[in-house]
């Protein structure tokens, strides 16, 4: 990749890309575009906000203009893979993908969330072999997170989703995701509230992946406090959300005594692990905290 310390636009810029729907909420361009200063790589990264349906087309750019990778959020991250040439082993179990490199021409994706989320962890000095955790939630975040616990030598995941009609094949994801590793994964109904408490009680780390804590649902937690009131100082607990940075549950997991983490670190250490897959190198992580930290007190 071309390096430039002035860090100017020239006919040599390499593009990269955030393709989603909507896009311009997104902290990407801040990001990458900051990284690719700090490491003088003569590059600049764009929100593109792609209509339901067009990511064919998107794909279909990215290759003709010669993008340096992007990045895919909803309601993109499944529909693209049939338009990649390559993906990871880990994208391909997730079904998901939400990074794409250009390797000479071909388009090579993968799904780096779920161990940005055990990147944060590690940074935190915590240690997660063969603990256990309770996930809240089985949706893109949540099976990321899974994905990534079989890989980090998680003992066991409880993971509590509603009886809904996709339950039953996400059951049969989750065995395909615990195939051949040393984790053992329950789905359980998130109305069975006696083995909510159970897990929670057994777990030492709790994680968030709903979005119960967020937007319109500011107000509520994705445990009932009857559940939650079994939290110790011995416990940590997660929110895959960010804004607002202390939900209901963290703060009341606080209250408790417990350790807690906002998905701020999740969006930053996936983010490192797109840059590191683009350009092998490793942005400068406490800029990116600083710049993302500015952004959301505005």
């Amino acid at each position: 990749m071309n390096m430039d310390t002035k860090n100017e636009i020239s006919g040599t810029t390499r593009l990269f890309g955030f393709f989603a729907h909507p896009a311009h909420h997104s902290f990407s361009p801040l990001m990458y575009n900051l990284s690719f200063k700090d490491k003088g790589i003569d590059a600049r990264y764009l929100a593109f906000d792609v209509a339901p349906g067009q990511i064919k087309q998107g794909i279909d750019a990215m290759r003709t203009l010669d993008f340096g990778g992007g990045n895919l959020s909803m309601p993109f991250k499944q529909e693209v893979i049939p338009y990649l040439d390559e993906v990871t082993k880990r994208a391909q179990l997730l079904e998901s993908v939400n990074v794409i490199k250009n390797d000479h021409g071909k388009l090579i994706g993968d799904s780096v969330d779920g161990e940005g989320f055990f990147e944060n962890l590690l940074a935190n000095n915590i240690d997660t072999k063969d603990i256990t955790m309770t996930i809240f939630g089985a949706g893109g975040a949540g099976l990321s997170i899974i994905q990534a616990a079989t890989e980090h030598q998680v003992k066991q995941l409880f993971v509590f989703k509603r009886r809904n009609k996709t339950f039953e094949r996400v059951k049969s994801q989750l065995k395909k995701i615990q195939n051949g590793t040393v984790t053992k994964i329950d789905l359980i109904d998130y109305d069975d509230e006696d083995q909510m408490i159970r897990s929670v009680s057994d777990s030492k780390i709790i994680v968030n992946t709903t979005n119960l804590g967020m937007g319109d649902y500011q107000a509520f937690m994705p445990a009932p406090p009857g559940v939650l009131e079994h939290l110790n100082s011995h416990q940590i607990v997660c929110d895959a959300i960010y804004s607002p940075q202390e939900t209901k549950l963290l703060a009341f997991a606080k209250q408790q005594g417990c350790r807690t983490l906002n998905g701020l670190g999740m969006l930053i250490y996936q983010g490192v692990l797109s840059f590191e897959f683009w350009t092998g190198q490793q942005p400068p992580i406490e800029k990116i905290k600083t710049a993302i930290k500015q952004q959301l007190a505005k």
